[in-house]
């Protein structure tokens, strides 16, 4: 089966990191966002996954054909016009009567998808949440979805869709798509994903909902974070080492060096990081980044950068040096 993966946007809430890597490749628990996502969707079966880059897109395909063997394919979206648009862009690769899941590229999830990928009905990720206005929603009855509603000012609804679609066939949600771009439907100034499921929904297609308890966002700092520390309490690495203390759960690169710190709890630790004389916790330290004479709080080390002094908490992206005395 086929997933398509939107993975184009630039992430502005994650700079200054975000200048140099996409959001999708910014390390959590010891692997990047979209390895997480990969693992899962192979373990369920997928085997082609067609993925919708933009900025920096070239990295993200290396990355990904250098640590998966499943066939890709690679539609870029140099204008980026809403989710339904960059799906509509990947018409050519499905075929109308084949089933299809989409998966967001800036979210981790906990659920099991075989189930999901064997249903007779097409279905759409939910999870209840505090403050529906921020997501498209779904209204149910009796299990079964009446309505979608993309970011209502007025809630509706407390199910969030939540990135997660599964379509028994492709044909119609493109026809639905088409719809909206010839008539130049837009909602919040975009052709929205939401829009074209509730025009099939109109249709008479049948759509059911599936609960999906865990569902990390790596939107933001604090919420890549606290993504981080979810993870790394699911498994982290367990070595020691000499002249330091480790609180676990952490995630130290095998290859990353250690002197004179403490690590921990809720820490990832990149590749070939040098940490020396510091004290980090609730943190992520960056591939071959440089942290000494320092303690470090709720903070995130960019790749390449170099820090020492006395913060408590900081934020800088790659190839950054600070020095504070």
């Amino acid at each position: 089966m086929k997933a398509i993966i939107p993975v184009a946007g630039v992430g502005s809430r994650l700079r200054p990191h975000t200048f140099s890597h996409p959001k999708v490749l910014l390390n959590v628990a010891g692997k990047p966002i979209i390895g997480h996502i990969m693992d899962k969707l192979i373990a369920a079966g997928i085997d082609e996954a067609i993925v919708i880059v933009g900025y920096l897109g070239y990295m993200v395909e290396e990355w990904l054909t250098k640590n998966y063997s499943i066939k890709f394919t690679f539609v870029n979206q140099p204008e980026r016009l809403g989710l339904a648009h960059a799906i509509w862009m990947c018409r050519p690769h499905i075929k109308d009567d084949e089933p299809l899941l989409i998966i967001l590229g800036d979210t981790i999830f906990e659920v099991d998808l075989l189930p999901v990928m064997t249903s007779t009905t097409s279905t759409l990720g939910v999870k209840e949440v505090d403050d529906p206005r921020r997501f498209g929603v779904a209204v149910t009855k009796g299990g079964n979805i009446q309505k979608l509603v993309e970011k209502p000012d007025t809630p509706v609804s407390n199910l969030a869709i939540v990135g997660l679609y599964f379509l028994r066939e492709s044909g119609s949600l493109f026809k639905s798509i088409d719809h909206l771009i010839a008539n130049e439907i837009k909602t919040k100034g975009e052709y929205q994903l939401t829009d074209a499921l509730q025009l099939m929904i109109e249709g008479g297609e049948k759509f059911t909902v599936f609960p999906v308890h865990g569902w990390y966002d790596c939107g933001k700092p604090e919420t890549l974070l606290s993504t981080n520390e979810i993870l790394l309490q699911k498994g982290g690495s367990t070595k020691q080492y000499p002249g330091c203390i480790i609180n676990e759960p952490v995630f130290i690169a095998p290859n990353a060096s250690l002197e004179n710190a403490i690590i921990g709890p809720n820490t990832t630790i990149g590749e070939h990081a040098v940490i020396a004389d510091a004290i980090i916790k609730d943190s992520i330290i960056g591939n071959y980044a440089k942290v000494g004479h320092i303690m470090l709080d709720s903070s995130i080390v960019g790749n390449n950068a170099w820090i020492s002094g006395n913060p408590h908490e900081i934020n800088i992206g790659d190839y950054s040096e600070i020095r504070v005395r």
